[in-house]
């Protein structure tokens, strides 16, 4: 299924199949928004500008997004917490695992 998702740091909104937590293009957190993409795309550009403009505002964002709350019940889910010590958000955790990952993936290819 297809989920409209906004990403702070791009600025972008992205229509991506499941509920994803973090950005594909800059590994950041995303929020998961409320509207469906059925309702996104028949929005006309004009919308879609004032909708992600309308989630570039944190206070506004907060009333656009939703949270998915069935991950936590996900084999993935559970043995992420086993390795957080630290108590870190999740998107957090993801999000710096996914650095770590870019980072290590660079030092791969200078070697």
């Amino acid at each position: 299924m297809m989920y409209m998702h906004y990403c702070k740091q791009c600025h972008r909104i992205f229509m991506l199949n499941g509920h994803k937590m973090i950005c594909p293009k800059c590994t950041e957190p995303l929020a998961e928004l409320q509207i469906s993409y059925l309702d996104y795309v028949e929005l006309d550009m004009a919308q879609r500008e004032a909708f992600k403009s309308a989630c570039a505002d944190e206070a506004k964002l907060c009333k656009l997004k939703t949270t998915y709350r069935m991950y936590k019940y996900s084999k993935w889910y559970r043995e992420l917490q086993a390795q957080n010590e630290n108590n870190l958000p999740v998107t957090t955790l993801l999000a710096s695992l996914s650095h770590q990952g870019v980072e290590d993936y660079g030092m791969q290819q200078t070697h």
